[in-house]
C-alpha cells in the first residue's frame, strides 16, 4: 500500500519505518517543522517532503495523522485529499466520530476515516521497535475500511484488536497510569537519590523485579509490598518526616500510601 504521513514526530518515526519494513511504500511526509520531515524522509526508501497539506495529486491510498490531538482539527481544516482516500488518526483519546465529522465539514471530496492506534510509548531517534509485539487498536467508519485496516495492521503486528472509541479512551487512561505516571515516579526516585549523592543504579534490580512480579501476577495489587501495605505506621512516619520540606512529594506520598491502604 502507498501511504503518506502528516506529522514527523515520535510515533511517525517508528510507524513509517514499520510500514516500509512490512513492504508498504511511503510517498510523502508533511510536518510543520521541515527539519523533522527531512529527518524522517532520510530514513525512508524514496519518500519526499510535501511542502503543505495539499495532497490532491498524491498516489497514496492511506493518510496517517501522526500528530498531537489538539492539532487534528487545524490539520483537517487545511488537508486536501484525493477522492476516496482513507485518512486515519493515531490518537488514544480522540473518537472516530470527531475525525469523521471534521472530514465531512472540511473535505471537498468523499473520504473514508478510521483509527490506527499503536498502544505503546515512542521516542524518536531510538532503535526501531519490533511492531509484531505492539497491540494495534483498529476502528473504522465502515466494514470495508475496517477489513483493510485490520489486514494492514496484521502486516505489522501479531496483536490486532477491533477497539471502539470508548474502549480506546479507557485503554489510554490506563496507559497513562501504567506508563506516564510510573515513569514520573521513577524520575522522583532518581531525584531523591541524586539529592543525597546516592547511585540510582542501586534501585534498578528492585525496579526490574517489581515490574516482572506485576506482569506475572493475576492482578498487580496481589504482589503489592511496602510500609503502606503492611500498615507500618512507624516507617510511614519516618518517611513523611523526611519529606516534610518537600510539600508536593509529601502530599503525593500520603495520597499513594492512603490508596494502597484502602485497597489492602
Amino acid at each position: 500500500m502507498k501511504l503518506s504521513f502528516i506529522g514527523a514526530g515520535n510515533l511517525a518515526w517508528h510507524l513509517a519505518m514499520a510500514f516500509e519494513n512490512a513492504g508498504n511504500f511511503i510517498c510523502e511526509v508533511y510536518s510543520r517543522d521541515e527539519k523533522n520531515a527531512r529527518r524522517l524522509v532520510s530514513m525512508l526508501y524514496d519518500a519526499r517532503i510535501n511542502p503543505d497539506l495539499n495532497f490532491a495529486e498524491s498516489e497514496s491510498e492511506l493518510f496517517v495523522l501522526a500528530i498531537p490531538d489538539d492539532a487534528i482539527e487545524d490539520v483537517a481544516a487545511q488537508l486536501v485529499l484525493p477522492e476516496n482516500a482513507l485518512v486515519v488518526h493515531t490518537s488514544g483519546s480522540k473518537s472516530l466520530d470527531i475525525l469523521r465529522r471534521l472530514m465531512d465539514i472540511y473535505s471537498d471530496v468523499p473520504v473514508r476515516t478510521g483509527v490506527f492506534y499503536p498502544l505503546q510509548t515512542f521516542s524518536k531517534g531510538t532503535t526501531a521497535l519490533h511492531f509484531e509485539a505492539i497491540p494495534l487498536c483498529i476502528e473504522a467508519s465502515d466494514q470495508e475500511t475496517e477489513t483493510q485496516l485490520v489486514a494492514l495492521g496484521q502486516e505489522l503486528s501479531k496483536i490486532v484488536y477491533l477497539v471502539n472509541s470508548h474502549e480506546r479512551k479507557v485503554l489510554h487512561v490506563a496507559a497513562v497510569f501504567a506508563c506516564n505516571f510510573t515513569n514520573y515516579l521513577l524520575g522522583i526516585a532518581k531525584d531523591l537519590t541524586d539529592t543525597e549523592n546516592l547511585e540510582f543504579d542501586l534501585l534498578k534490580p528492585l525496579i526490574e523485579v517489581t515490574f516482572q512480579k506485576a506482569l506475572d501476577a493475576r492482578h498487580p495489587a496481589l504482589v503489592q509490598t511496602g510500609p503502606a501495605r503492611r500498615g507500618d505506621v512507624n516507617t510511614l512516619s519516618l518517611h513523611l518526616a523526611y519529606l516534610s520540606d518537600k510539600p508536593s512529594l509529601l502530599q503525593l506520598y500520603r495520597m499513594l500510601s492512603d490508596g494502597i491502604q484502602q485497597r489492602s
